[in-house]
């Protein structure tokens, strides 16, 4: 299933939403203008690779840049797919997000989110030389808040089932809490092996942390706004 859109309108223009998106097409775009003999060097150095991370604590001056690369990385991507996937999460399920908690909260939650998704794979795999870079982990805890906080609402999604390609309307919850499960599953097949290049740590880390930093906020389940569909 892939989401096309919500049916559940925000009460104010989603402004970090907006400016979050801006800023991973631009550093996306600063990616590719790098000469291509310099672009895999430009991944290493502000990529979050877990080996240095877990390792970071025994000099302390590596400590900041080990943060600051966790935060750089939530902003880099593998390629044109990876970002348009990304993004286009971030726009159907982030200014809800934003409109229940506040923009500055949601730019701290965002960030906050990012970086516990992060960390799950680098506790997972602390010896890893392969550089972690993409928004999936913030943008799993923003599932994840949504999930609970508009179980109810209608996502209009596009479901491929052989040759047939249709339309249809399923709750959040539904949609979610699929998503959700194809994370385990996936982690769950690759476990033990080298895996293939998808952090499922990270985006059950950033889910989990989606859910419980939205009840810290004290947001619980709610009705949505309903607005009529062309989509039956």
């Amino acid at each position: 299933m892939i989401p096309i859109r919500d049916e559940n309108p925000a009460r104010t223009k989603p402004f970090v939403t907006i400016g979050l998106i801006a800023a991973n097409v631009a550093v996306f775009l600063l990616q590719m203008l790098t000469p291509p003999e310099a672009q895999e060097a430009f991944v290493f150095e502000w990529g979050a690779i877990p080996n240095d991370i877990s390792n970071a604590y025994h000099l302390l001056p590596a400590l900041p840049l080990a943060w600051i690369r966790l935060l750089t990385s939530m902003f880099m991507h593998g390629g044109l797919m990876h970002l348009g996937g990304n993004m286009l999460y971030l726009w159907i399920f982030g200014n809800n997000i934003e409109d229940v908690l506040g923009h500055a909260k949601f730019l701290l939650f965002y960030l906050v989110g990012g970086l516990v998704a992060a960390l799950s794979h680098v506790l997972f795999e602390p010896s890893s030389t392969i550089p972690m870079v993409g928004a999936s982990g913030a943008i799993s805890a923003v599932l994840g808040a949504y999930m609970l906080a508009y179980p109810r609402a209608k996502v209009v999604v596009l479901v491929f089932i052989v040759f047939i390609i249709r339309f249809i309307r399923v709750p959040a919850l539904l949609m979610l809490g699929i998503w959700f499960a194809m994370q385990i599953f996936g982690f769950a097949g690759e476990s033990g092996t080298e895996g293939g290049g998808v952090a499922w740590l990270a985006h059950i880390g950033g889910f989990v942390a989606g859910v419980l930093l939205i009840l810290l906020a004290g947001v619980r389940p709610a009705r949505p706004v309903r607005r009529f569909s062309s989509f039956r």
